[in-house]
């Protein structure tokens, strides 16, 4: 007896065997979750226009909101963008690693024109996970993905996540979960416009806006009229089925608590867990999503938030969690 409908993505720890199966599923046209540092990413060959509209299906995504193309390094870029002396500059420093650099488009550039969702610009990065690197590798191609999950829902850290967003594989189209842990940083990456006369910060992470304003000088925070110019600049973003509460000193009996730092004098709550005992906003970013989807529970009417140092790292985290409690 045959099954029928789509099928659940096969879920195959990283290895020879199951890099080779990833570069023949994308070189086929379908979908592949991996590792990044920062979260799983839902691949697809960036040069396949029917593989980049199938990560829009499978995601919900709207067309408008622009994709990340993954590549090994600052050649394989240069192929695909226009790579200014700032580019290079941040790049020596900050690449393979947590930074998307928004730069102009090539003419001859090999790539759908849904990755720049209509732009004349495309957001490109270097990941430094081994496995995503590995994955660039075997594929020999540029790796269109965003966060592995449905839009607007907290990014996954961990397979599991995957898993549990997609349990039919988006309709059939995700094929293949790269399994490697947990992501080590818990926040998508740093998003940079270079495409102006002054750089421009889309979306903080952890490459901070004082580490680049340390190489290039001023860089702007982008505000609500900059549009959709990068991945993760839509006002609801990353937000669990319960609303959030920031801010919170202290959680109502029915709401899940989402602690940061010493919290043992804290009273009330339904469930609760905590980012940082320490207050260490490393471990907070890492610990964000995996515990947003931890407190997202029926038996929560919403989940209060303890307030978190707008510093550093924590510029990127609470930016992820003023999109989570935005109005839906």
């Amino acid at each position: 007896m045959t099954e029928s409908g789509p099928q659940p993505p096969q879920v195959m720890q990283v290895s020879a065997d199951a890099l080779k199966r990833a570069a023949s599923v994308l070189a086929d046209g379908g979908l592949v979750a991996f590792p990044t540092e920062t979260v799983y990413g839902l691949g697809a060959d960036a040069g396949n226009d029917k593989a980049v509209a199938a990560i829009f299906q499978a995601k919900g995504r709207p067309s408008f909101n622009p994709l990340i193309v993954h590549v090994p390094g600052e050649a394989e870029a240069e192929r695909l963008v226009h790579v200014d002396d700032r580019a290079q500059q941040v790049i020596e420093l900050f690449w393979p690693g947590p930074l998307t650099l928004v730069l102009p488009r090539r003419a001859d550039a090999p790539l759908s024109l849904l990755v720049s969702a209509g732009l004349d610009t495309v957001a490109v990065r270097a990941p430094a996970h081994p496995a995503a690197r590995a994955l660039l590798e075997a594929a020999g191609r540029p790796i269109a993905a965003p966060s592995a999950n449905v839009s607007g829902h907290v990014s996954p850290t961990a397979p599991i996540h995957v898993a549990e967003e997609f349990p039919d594989g988006g309709g059939g189209l995700l094929k293949l979960i790269l399994a490697a842990g947990r992501c080590p940083v818990g926040v998508e990456s740093t998003v940079l416009d270079l495409t102006g006369d002054v750089p421009m910060l889309l979306r903080p992470g952890s490459v901070t806006r004082e580490e680049l304003e340390r190489v290039l000088g001023p860089v702007e925070l982008a505000g609500a009229e900059a549009g959709v110019k990068a991945p993760g600049m839509l006002t609801s973003h990353y937000a669990p089925s319960l609303p959030v509460r920031l801010n919170a000193a202290a959680p109502n009996d029915d709401e899940g608590f989402l602690a940061f730092g010493p919290d043992q004098f804290i009273r009330g709550g339904h469930e609760r867990l905590n980012l940082s005992p320490t207050g260490d906003l490393h471990e907070a970013a890492a610990n964000l999503f995996a515990m947003l989807r931890a407190l997202d529970k029926p038996c929560c009417k919403g989940i209060a938030v303890m307030p978190i140092p707008e510093v550093g790292l924590g510029i990127a985290i609470n930016d992820r969690l003023r999109r989570a409690a935005a109005p839906r």
